[in-house]
C-alpha cells in the first residue's frame, strides 16, 4: 500500500545509490587496496569471488588468473564494474545472486575469494559450505574480513553496536567470528593472521586474513598476532 512503498523507498533509495558510493568510496582506500594485494597474490586459473560489489578486487589479481566468476545478490555501480572489468586480461563472468547457493559444479574452482563479504551474508556456514563444495580438491579458499574482536571490551561494544551497524551498512555485521564460521562449514584453516587494521576504529578494524582448504588436506593451521 501507499504507506508501505512511503517507507520502503528511502531504504531502497539509501541502499541502491548512496550505501554502494560510500562503500566504494571507503575500501578503495590505499590501505585496503594494499590488503586486497597481499591476500591475492598466490590466486591463479579459474576464481570464484563471491560477494563481488563494485570490483575492488580487479587490479590486484594476478595474471596467472584465467577466468573470474562472480556472484552478488545486487548489482552496484554498474558503470563503475564495468570500467573496472574492462581493465583486466581475463573473462568477467557476472551472476546475480547469493552466495548460499552457488549455481556452479562441484569441484570446480582453484580458488574461491572473499574480501568484506562474510560479515553481510544472511547464512554463512551455509555459503561456505557450497564454496566448500565447488572447490578442487586441491583448491584453496582465501579470505579477507572483518570481524569479533579478541578484546573482551571491543566485543561487548560490538554486540551492542550491531543492531545499528546492520542498517546503517545494509546487513553488515560487526560480531562474527570468521575463523569459527570456517570451521563450521567444514573447512581447515591453512593460515590465520589476525590484527588490527591501523586508522580503523577496532569495532570495524579487528581482522581476519586466512587460507583454507577441505577437510583431509595437509593443513599448516597457526595464527600469527599483529
Amino acid at each position: 500500500d501507499a504507506t508501505t512503498t512511503f517507507h520502503q523507498t528511502p531504504t531502497l533509495m539509501y541502499a541502491t545509490y548512496i550505501f554502494p558510493r560510500l562503500m566504494d568510496w571507503v575500501l578503495r582506500g590505499e590501505r585496503f587496496q594494499a590488503e586486497r594485494r597481499q591476500l591475492l597474490v598466490p590466486v591463479h586459473g579459474v576464481v570464484l569471488e563471491i560477494g563481488f560489489g563494485t570490483g575492488l578486487n580487479l587490479p590486484h589479481y594476478p595474471s596467472t588468473v584465467t577466468a573470474l566468476h562472480t556472484v552478488d545478490p545486487a548489482s552496484l555501480l554498474p558503470d563503475r564494474v564495468a570500467r573496472r572489468v574492462a581493465q583486466v586480461s581475463f573473462p568477467v563472468h557476472f551472476q546475480q545472486r547469493s552466495a548460499e547457493q552457488l549455481p556452479f559444479d562441484d569441484a570446480t574452482f582453484d580458488n574461491v575469494i572473499s574480501t568484506f563479504t562474510l560479515c553481510t551474508i544472511p547464512d554463512p556456514v551455509k555459503a561456505l559450505r557450497d564454496i566448500r563444495r565447488v572447490l578442487k580438491p586441491d583448491g584453496r579458499f582465501l579470505f579477507l574480513e572483518h570481524g569479533r574482536s579478541d578484546d573482551p571490551l571491543i566485543a561487548r561494544w560490538q554486540d551492542r553496536l550491531n543492531p545499528l551497524q546492520n542498517i546503517l551498512a545494509c546487513g553488515c555485521h560487526l560480531n562474527r567470528r570468521i575463523d569459527r564460521l570456517v570451521l563450521d562449514a567444514g573447512l581447515r584453516l591453512e593460515q590465520l593472521d589476525r590484527y588490527c587494521l591501523p586508522g580503523v576504529p577496532r569495532i570495524g578494524g579487528d581482522m581476519y586474513r586466512g587460507t583454507a582448504r577441505l577437510n583431509g588436506y595437509p593443513s599448516l593451521q597457526f595464527m600469527h598476532e599483529a
